[in-house]
């Protein structure tokens, strides 16, 4: 690849992560994310833990990549309210809604992010930074608190800013990336990467439908609950893992142009349909070293061809993939991607 190419490259991300800030800013409104996490509502009054009355935990089937994040993820409706979902890929969830995902490392609390629907044409994005002793949290400034906690010699984690926040979750269909009928799917998928087990009162799609949460009802979600359908285990989880990691950015109704297969969580019912579509798809980014125009999102007959997984491997800011909130590579699911590619070839 040659340096113009490479150049370009670094621009084309500067330039996409500063348009994403900039339409941001009209969802930064009044009212503000409270001072400190115990005055969002999440706990009940005057404690850090548990959960108060209406707040409800929730496990998506396939998490979200971070740094090896130990994670917990709650959801409060207010009474009597639905969520809409007339259009099956973008819930519209009731004013008041609120999530909550706590993140820990080493045992340790370090943030909790909030996202509050709190009028119609707004939501609020915000992280609150805990305490050494885990007993309290106060929101972190507007541009994010760097080294908030140390994961690995040398790396660390920093938690982001509200553009941060605002760049993953879009502005289009701004709102939760790890609750919709694919995550809440009561057909879970036993090899998901790093998929966590079920808790006993974590709500589902089924829970959300015997509480007539949802809008319209859709009985077809469980009668057939949704699944990523192929005869390949590793196909499921593999893109299981790329639409929680890489489907809010990589579909054609986002904020960004892409013009590759869709890896959002409603367009990957036909697994193989969708794999062997990643396999054709040549890329505008080549992997360093190839000739130009040889580049496909997925080669599964030279997998170190393949810009997904280069692109998994790498930690440069103007190269990784995802773009933002990791500092560390995915080990597993790298190893998972490329097992894949080697059923794929056979």
């Amino acid at each position: 690849m040659s340096a113009r190419v490479r150049a370009a490259g670094v621009v084309l991300a500067m330039c996409w992560i500063g348009a994403v800030h900039a339409s941001s800013r009209a969802l930064d409104a009044s009212p503000g994310a409270p001072a400190r996490l115990a005055e969002t509502g999440l706990y009940a009054a005057g404690s850090s833990g548990p959960a108060a009355p209406g707040v409800r935990s929730f496990t998506p089937q396939y998490p979200l990549w971070s740094d090896g994040a130990a994670k917990s993820r709650w959801i409060y409706l207010p009474p009597g309210t639905s969520i809409d979902t007339t259009d099956p890929a973008n819930w519209i969830f009731p004013v008041g809604t609120r999530f909550w995902k706590e993140f820990r490392f080493k045992g340790r609390k370090v943030e909790t992010r909030f996202i509050w629907r709190a009028a119609p044409e707004q939501w609020v994005f915000a992280s609150y930074a805990w305490n050494a002793g885990g007993t309290d949290a106060v929101l972190a400034p507007a541009d994010g608190v760097p080294g908030a906690a140390d994961i690995a010699p040398g790396r660390s984690h920093t938690i982001p800013g509200t553009g941060d926040c605002q760049a993953c979750h879009g502005t289009r269909h701004p709102g939760p990336l790890g609750f919709n009928a694919l995550q809440l799917s009561t057909d879970r998928d036993p090899q998901a990467i790093h998929g966590e087990p079920l808790a006993a009162d974590s709500i589902t799609l089924a829970t959300l439908a015997a509480e007539r949460r949802l809008s319209p009802a859709r009985p077809e979600w469980i009668a057939a609950p949704p699944r990523i359908r192929t005869d390949n285990p590793r196909t499921r989880a593999v893109l299981g893992y790329f639409a929680a990691n890489c489907g809010t950015c990589h579909n054609h109704n986002g904020d960004l142009t892409y013009r590759g297969p869709s890896l959002k969580h409603n367009d990957l019912g036909d697994g193989d349909a969708v794999a062997r579509a990643l396999l054709a798809q040549a890329t505008t980014w080549q992997v360093p070293g190839r000739p130009d125009g040889s580049t496909r999102m997925l080669d599964a007959f030279t997998p170190d061809a393949s810009a997904i997984l280069v692109r998994m491997r790498s930690r440069q800011p103007s190269t990784q993939m995802p773009p933002l909130g990791t500092v560390m590579r995915d080990e597993e699911a790298i190893a998972a991607v490329t097992a894949w590619l080697g059923d794929l070839k056979r």
